[in-house]
């Protein structure tokens, strides 16, 4: 009995010793980006911030999140040290989309936006703003997702109430793209969505002079993105496709390309994610 009781007991203490080894080198990895003050520049570029979200939904996929991040030093840290994320995401509010778990990320790891349809007006734009020129991330991800109930809404002319017209007028203009260009095809729903991603992506664009600035000095990298329900997985879209002429924005919204680059990052990272949301 006594044996029994002594191996119980070590095997409990090296799952909990793995368990510390396995957080802290999460962390460490994690306290690369920990930013300095408001207006000094960020600890991670945003090649290493794309593989911080990369490498976390691998893990989200496998069944294998680390949990780093989300405990009580984390919370007592980040409370009185203030917060230094390594990555801005807009996302849609859907509650199947749960931005810090499909990365794997800790408390303070990432500057989330959530709002339904992942649109871009006054004020997800003056919060990612915030995000991206006071907190210093250098990532700033634009993220969709299938089934978008926004997108959806929109493409069927559904009868909306309260303030949710106003809401989703930013999302008509991508669906009549998407129908202009795959109407009667089965893919206009999924085509609707990615188009979204495009037309919020440009919509910041056009009215944030200070991200421009941010792209224009190379201090951010702004990037798109679609989380698939179905599966978990992130497929990443890249950059605007016409980022250059979206410096300096036009007064009319023009036709959004049907394709992107993908953001900088290792060759390995960049092989893992090939994927493009076509």
């Amino acid at each position: 009995m006594r044996v029994r009781r002594l191996l119980l007991v070590g095997s409990l203490l090296l799952a909990s010793l793995r368990l510390v080894a396995s957080d802290t080198a999460h962390d460490q990895a994690h306290s690369q980006a920990a930013a300095p003050a408001s207006g000094a520049a960020p600890a991670v570029d945003s090649g290493e911030a794309f593989r911080f979200l990369v490498e976390g939904n691998a893990r989200f996929l496998e069944g294998k999140p680390s949990g780093a991040g989300r405990d009580d030093v984390r919370r007592l840290d980040v409370a009185k040290n203030g917060q230094h994320p390594f990555a801005t995401v807009l996302s849609c509010s859907d509650s199947r989309v749960p931005v810090e778990l499909l990365f794997d990320q800790g408390i303070g790891d990432v500057f989330v936006v959530r709002v339904a349809g992942n649109v871009s007006d006054t004020d997800e734009i003056g919060t990612i703003e915030y995000g991206v020129g006071h907190l210093n991330t250098p990532l700033l991800v634009v993220m969709g997702h299938t089934g978008c109930g926004a997108v959806k809404a929109v493409m069927d002319g559904a009868e909306v109430h309260g303030s949710i017209p106003a809401l989703v007028d930013n999302v008509a203009p991508a669906v009549r793209l998407a129908r202009s260009k795959f109407e009667g095809s089965p893919r206009l729903f999924q085509e609707a969505v990615r188009m979204n991603v495009w037309m919020s992506i440009e919509d910041i664009f056009k009215h944030s002079e200070e991200v421009r600035s941010l792209v224009k000095a190379g201090k951010l990298q702004v990037v798109g993105a679609l989380y698939m329900l179905e599966t978990g997985a992130v497929i990443w879209m890249g950059e605007h496709p016409e980022k250059t002429r979206l410096m300096t924005p036009p007064g009319s919204r023009p036709s959004l390309p049907a394709g992107g680059t993908r953001p900088t990052a290792k060759p390995a990272v960049a092989a893992k994610t090939a994927a493009t949301g076509h």
